[in-house]
C-alpha cells in the first residue's frame, strides 16, 4: 500500500521568540515492512541551522535552531511510503511455543552471556516506571507456561477491551500509572501501560510512534488534518542459541492495544511508522526550547491517505499545504 502522509505542527506565540532550538522526529524509517520513498520538511521561518542525523535507536532527526525574531512556528513533513502486510509466521519458527518465562530467562544476568542489544528496552524510561501495579495487572494473561506471543496477545486484548479510549483524558505527560488508575487515556496512554507491562515481567518492549491510516464515515469526504499521530508497543522475542561471539537474534513483534491489532512487523499495511525508542520521550515528534518567556498555543494537523485521493480531500481552515 502506497500512503503519502502530511504532518503540520504549528506554534502561535503571544509575544516575540528571539531565539529557539528544536528536534523533529518526523521522517518515517525504513523497514522489513515499510520503504520510505520521499520526504520532505519545511520549516518556515527558515532556520539558522540545520541538520540531520541518526539517533541510537536507528531513527532519522532533524535539529534546527532559529536566531531572529518570530511570533509564528510552522512545520510541515510531506511523506511518501509503501508498506507491506505484516509477513506470515513461517510453519515451524524457532519461537513457536517459546514460553513467557524462557524469554524472561534468556535477559536474565549471566556472567559471559552474549549481548542482546533489546535489553535496554527492559529497564525503567522516563514515562514508563517500574512499578507493581503493571506486572499486577499482565498476570492473568501470563500464566505459566504460556507462549510468549500468545500472552502478549491476551494482555493487548485486555486493554483494548478494559480501558477505555478517551480523547482528552490525559496531557501528553500523563503518567502510565495514572492513566492506568483511572482505567481511560489515549494510544499514548495505552502504549505506556502495555511497556509496563511488559517491562514488569522481564520481557522487553519498545514504544513505536507512527501513523494510522483512517477512513472518513460513509458518504463524508476525508478531511485535510483529521487525521492524528499513533502509537503502539513492539516486543522482542530471542532466537535459542547464541554465544559470546555469536550473539542472539531475534524477531519484532508489533501490537496495537488501541485498535486490539498484532502482526510480525507491523500490525497492518495500513501502518507506518515513524520512529522507535523507549517511550515517548525518545521519539516526540517535536520538541525545543526558546528563549523568551512567551506562551503559545499548538495546532497539529495530520492527513494519511494514498496519494491519488489528495485531490479529492476536502479543505480546513490552515491546512498543510498540497502541490
Amino acid at each position: 500500500m502506497r500512503l503519502r502522509i502530511l504532518h503540520r505542527t504549528r506554534y502561535r506565540y503571544h509575544g516575540s521568540i528571539d531565539m529557539a532550538q528544536h528536534m523533529a522526529h518526523l521522517q518515517p524509517v525504513s523497514t522489513a515492512s515499510q520503504r520510505m520513498l520521499t520526504h520532505e520538511l519545511r520549516i518556515d521561518p527558515e532556520p539558522a541551522a540545520r541538520s540531520e542525523t541518526t539517533d541510537v535507536f536507528g531513527n532519522q532527526r532533524t535539529f534546527f535552531s532559529l536566531q531572529s525574531n518570530h511570533n509564528m512556528l510552522t512545520v510541515e513533513a510531506d511523506s511518501l511510503v509503501d508498506t507491506q502486510a505484516p509477513r506470515p509466521l513461517p510453519e515451524n519458527p524457532p519461537w513457536r511455543g517459546q514460553t513467557w518465562e524462557r524469554v524472561r530467562e534468556h535477559f536474565r544476568y549471566r556472567a559471559h552471556a552474549p549481548f542482546d542489544a533489546a535489553s535496554e528496552f527492559l529497564f525503567a524510561s522516563p514515562y514508563v516506571p517500574r512499578d507493581d501495579a503493571f506486572s499486577t495487572f499482565a498476570r492473568p494473561a501470563f500464566k505459566p507456561g504460556r507462549p510468549v506471543l500468545e500472552a502478549t496477545r491476551a494482555l493487548m486484548e485486555r486493554i483494548h477491551t478494559e480501558l477505555t479510549y478517551e480523547s482528552d483524558s490525559t496531557e501528553v505527560n500523563t503518567p502510565a500509572l495514572e492513566a492506568l488508575a483511572q482505567g481511560k487515556g489515549v494510544c499514548q496512554d495505552f502504549a505506556h501501560i502495555m511497556l509496563g507491562c511488559l517491562r514488569s515481567l522481564g520481557l522487553p518492549a519498545r514504544y513505536v510512534s507512527g501513523y494510522l491510516l483512517t477512513r472518513p464515515p460513509p458518504g463524508k469526504p476525508r478531511l485535510i488534518g483529521a487525521d492524528a499521530s499513533h502509537a503502539w508497543v513492539s516486543m522482542y522475542v530471542p532466537l535459542p542459541g547464541g554465544t559470546a561471539k555469536n550473539a542472539p537474534t531475534g524477531a519484532w513483534f508489533d501490537f496495537d492495544p488501541t485498535n486490539n491489532r498484532c502482526g510480525w512487523g507491523s500490525p497492518g499495511e495500513d501502518y507506518v511508522t515513524l520512529a522507535t525508542g523507549r517511550d515517548f520521550a525518545d521519539v516526540s515528534p517535536m520538541r525545543g526550547v526558546i528563549q523568551s518567556g512567551a506562551r503559545h498555543t499548538l495546532a497539529v494537523a495530520v492527513t494519511v491517505a494514498p496519494p491519488e485521493e489528495f485531490h479529492q480531500i476536502g479543505g480546513t481552515e490552515g491546512t498543510p499545504s498540497i502541490e
